[in-house]
């Protein structure tokens, strides 16, 4: 998980001030000193950091925290604030033209993701802004990447433009640009070429198509993983192409965060989208604020509402609530939840987006086992109907080849069974303290 290692040592420190009642410039030195260790660590620019721990320190000693009734908070708020500010400050958007198309050029090295950024894109213009984007197969100098382009055009029934290896590019991005027109495609994305390393000829092409097209937007597309080459990449590309943004890939996967971080206040440019998965569904809006929230373990409930929206059925949510009440929940109906929070990401992923939970995630009681989750999924899809319905009807010749079917023990199938019914149990008790109006200490969930 991104900025794992960044988040586990800054919530260690800010957590040493959060509870106090009266600041020192002692103890604030102290606090930047750990921030400016855990950054670095992170692969942050060192000048970035040295900036960023200047301001958080004047901030942090001046009249609005040391006169405030919470000092610890209020410098906790500091930093949160500047850390924001550092990734961006606000979310922002991407281009609308007055006139459609609107013309994205997506740049960027090979091995990037450059060309399933691309689909990514579209996939999420279209599902999140009901758009009708066409892809632009730019990239003549390999064949595998018109290839991926076109298979990613069929997995999303998109349109892709090509005109194979031999054509210019800067003819294939003005064809495609009229094409677009006469379908009334609102939005045009060039995959252009790429290269192992920043090299003359391959800013000369990308200049020339952005002279031809004069693009709304011009993406570059980074992997988070390489750290602060990716910073380098992104001075070098906006020298010479003045980039709008920056699309950050792999940022799910085991990256310091140090690109992330520096990327805006090295460039200047914002990081307009972040990919967090391999699936063309995984790329989301870059949101600093949002992101310095989850970095300093305060969430990111947003986000997670989000996910639900777009994952979660309205529907089968109210008919579940029903069910709750009217004690009818069945084992069918738990598989369907299971499903349908599994949509929305990695469970690691998602309790970090809640309040609190980044710190506790290590206590034992809270460690999220996916691997014992979809042990309980095989379970559940190994009984039949009439079974997921009546778990009552349940004999030992059943729990054998049920275990059997699903690869598990009788003991496990068991174990389900009886925390299935302790869980149908509390539910009846939660529906019954909603109706007194009590409240109920000390309630654990079951599957956790």
């Amino acid at each position: 998980m991104a900025f794992e290692g960044l988040a586990d040592r800054l919530q260690k420190t800010i957590q040493k001030i959060k509870g106090k009642g009266k600041v020192s410039e002692a103890d604030v030195k102290e606090m930047t000193r750990e921030v400016r260790l855990a950054l670095l660590e992170a692969d942050v620019n060192f000048k970035v950091v040295k900036d960023f721990v200047k301001r958080v320190k004047e901030r942090a000693v001046g009249q609005e925290v040391m006169e405030s009734l919470t000092p610890g908070q209020q410098v906790i708020k500091v930093v949160k604030d500047e850390l924001s500010d550092l990734m961006g400050g606000e979310q922002s958007k991407i281009a609308v033209a007055n006139k459609p198309p609107t013309v994205i050029m997506m740049v960027g090295l090979q091995g990037a993701g450059k060309t399933t950024t691309t689909g990514k894109l579209a996939n999420l213009l279209r599902k999140k802004h009901n758009r009708n984007p066409m892809l632009v197969a730019a990239d003549i100098y390999r064949p595998a990447a018109i290839n991926q382009l076109q298979t990613l055009g069929k997995q999303l029934d998109m349109p892709v433009f090509s005109l194979g290896t031999e054509a210019n590019p800067v003819d294939i991005a003005n064809q495609a640009i009229e094409k677009a027109k006469e379908e009334h495609h609102d939005y045009v994305i060039i995959d252009t070429a790429g290269r192992l390393h920043v090299d003359e000829n391959l800013m000369g092409e990308l200049q020339e198509i952005k002279e031809s097209v004069n693009p709304d937007e011009i993406f570059l597309v980074v992997d988070a993983m390489t750290g602060q080459d990716a910073v380098n990449v992104a001075e070098s590309f906006n020298e010479q192409l003045d980039v709008s943004g920056v699309v950050l890939t792999k940022l799910d996967g085991d990256t310091r965060g140090g690109a992330a971080i520096s990327i805006k206040a090295v460039t200047g440019k914002p990081i307009k989208f972040a990919g967090m998965g391999e699936k063309l569904d995984e790329l989301e809006a870059f949101h600093p604020e949002r992101m310095a929230s989850r970095i300093l373990g305060m969430g990111d409930v947003l986000s997670l509402i989000e996910k639900a929206q777009d994952n979660v059925d309205e529907k089968q949510a109210k008919e579940l609530e029903e069910k709750m009440r009217s004690m009818s929940f069945t084992f069918e109906d738990f598989l369907d939840q299971m499903q349908q929070v599994k949509k929305m990401g990695p469970l690691d992923e998602l309790m970090n987006m809640m309040p609190g939970m980044g710190k506790m995630k290590g206590m034992k009681n809270l460690q999220v086992d996916e691997k014992q989750i979809d042990h309980v999924e095989a379970i559940i899809k190994s009984m039949t109907k009439k079974e997921r319905v009546d778990p009552s009807i349940m004999n030992a010749s059943r729990k054998r080849r049920i275990a059997k079917g699903s690869g598990t023990s009788v003991s496990e199938v068991n174990r389900l069974l009886k925390q299935f019914t302790e869980m149908k149990k509390m539910m009846k008790q939660m529906t019954n303290m909603g109706k007194k109006g009590k409240k109920k200490k000390g309630m654990n969930f079951p599957f956790m």
